[in-house]
């Protein structure tokens, strides 16, 4: 097998505070304690595992492939203070202890063979890092390149997060146009010839490549090809944010061409056949790729990791240890037990099919009805993966160019007993009353009752009424 290269060096890009940031003194003292198992630590000021009062934790989940609903009974996972000799995860002391910023062993082991399995980026000296989900992992990667008066590459909407993040920090945006398949290329190049602020060069592009926060947009392979080739010839750092990854499927047939529903969702993409990610062409080691376990297990567990040039994951393991030290230790032996142990890398790819599978149902579900009710009223992308339908709204002339339509169709919204989310929330150019007037709104079809979904549409059809044109 050919050797894999080393990475491109970005670390010239630091900010100060990225550049001055180290190991924190105490837990660099750790790795004595853990070379040495004849040491008599008299240094960490760590509780004695003694003194906590669990003896076990766990929980009752499906089986692979089987959601909670169509199961039958619950398969029991638990991680105990003494753990059996055959476990290849730690006790649970060792979870409930403080940590060093990078994770316990085991969770991040399995984070580094799902990586490996799944991208095996094309550069040798990768690495992953914990993090509480892509909200905290992507301050701590920005934290490392941008700084006061910087700016931050964005899609023309944004995940609004990242805009309550990037504001109180003093680093502007830039916005770049998109299209069906997310950020424009030609557009990324043109913005980066046109930067005439040499005082504050551009250095970094936040993109979500996957069912795009509020769009819905999914990069292709050759998208992301044409997106990673401008990097390059600009000299970016990308922040390849991809919580919605694994929540690809098939293109949307409507219901009345499609046969057997077993038949129909028979091929979905699981791993093998997901569209390759930024991270699987980075041969240079300028994506900093971010994923999360909240789409996919649960937000609240607050799971995640960072892959990324170890020198890069080092700066976040030292940020992590003077901020959230690691992810809750149970919620780690949870992940940890189940991914190692009780699922492995075959099971989980079974419950991420049970997952596609969901969301693709709720998808043509949710399609089906607004073709049907919606009609003339607003026209939208269907999108492939994720949660989100953008949709664009057919104002009637005499809306079109009146100042604070959309907050009138708003208004008429509530009135209806539906609620989407506007879309100047997801504009990184603000609110100002231009911004506030496009004729745009974002619709969640992952939460709501299935059952709910024509109430929520027909609902939505009546409170567009008064606004939009009418197409026969």
């Amino acid at each position: 097998m050919p050797t894999k290269p080393h990475s491109q060096d970005f670390s010239g890009f630091f900010t100060e505070a990225a550049r001055v940031r180290d190991n924190s003194p105490l837990k660099s003292l750790t790795k004595y304690m853990n070379a040495d198992p004849t040491l008599v630590s008299l240094g960490a000021g760590l509780p004695h595992p003694d003194t906590y009062p669990f003896a076990q934790v766990g929980a009752a989940v499906a089986p692979a492939g089987k959601s909670i609903a169509s199961c039958s009974s619950a398969e029991l996972l638990d991680v105990s203070v003494t753990p059996a000799a055959s476990n290849s995860i730690e006790s649970l002391s060792k979870f409930l202890q403080y940590g060093n910023g990078r994770g316990v062993p085991s969770y991040s082991r399995f984070a580094q063979e799902h990586t490996e399995r799944v991208h095996s980026p094309p550069y040798a000296d990768w690495d992953v890092v914990v993090s509480l989900g892509n909200t905290d992992a992507f301050v701590k990667a920005l934290m490392l390149f941008c700084d006061r008066g910087d700016t931050l590459i964005v899609d023309e909407w944004t995940y609004p997060a990242i805009i309550g993040t990037v504001v109180p920090m003093g680093i502007r945006m830039a916005p770049v146009r998109m299209d069906s398949q997310g950020m424009v290329p030609e557009a990324l190049d043109q913005l980066c010839a046109e930067w005439s602020d040499s005082a504050h060069p551009l250095r970094m592009a936040y993109m979500i490549p996957t069912a795009q926060n509020p769009t819905g947009a999914t990069m292709s392979l050759d998208r992301k090809h044409a997106i990673y080739a401008v990097a390059q010839r600009r000299g970016l750092v990308i922040i390849e944010d991809d919580p919605y990854y694994y929540l690809q499927f098939e293109a949307y047939r409507p219901r009345s061409e499609i046969g057997d529903l077993e038949e129909r969702y028979a091929n979905l993409p699981g791993i093998s056949s997901l569209v390759p990610s930024l991270l699987s062409i980075d041969v240079d080691g300028r994506v900093i790729r971010l994923d999360s376990f909240s789409k996919v297990l649960a937000p609240g567990l607050r799971c995640g990791w960072v892959t990324a040039p170890k020198y890069i994951t080092d700066k976040i393991q030292f940020h992590n240890e003077t901020s959230i030290q690691q992810p809750a230790g149970v919620s780690q032996a949870i992940v940890s037990k189940l991914m190692n142990e009780q699922w492995g890398h075959d099971g989980w790819e079974r419950h991420l099919v049970q997952i596609q599978r969901e969301y693709a149902v709720r998808r043509d579900r949710f399609v089906d009805l607004c073709l049907q009710h919606l009609k003339g009223k607003v026209d939208f992308t269907i999108p492939d993966a994720g949660m989100f339908l953008w949709f664009r709204v057919l104002l009637n002339s005499d809306m079109q160019n009146k100042p604070g339509a959309m907050q009138e169709v708003f208004d008429s919204m509530i009135a209806n007993h539906v609620l989407l989310v506007p879309g100047y929330m997801f504009s990184p150019q603000g609110a100002s009353p231009e911004v506030r007037d496009k004729p745009y709104i974002r619709a969640a079809f992952s939460y709501a009752s299935m059952d709910d979904f024509e109430v929520a549409i027909t609902r939505l059809a009546r409170a567009l009424e008064p606004f939009t044109s009418q197409v026969a």
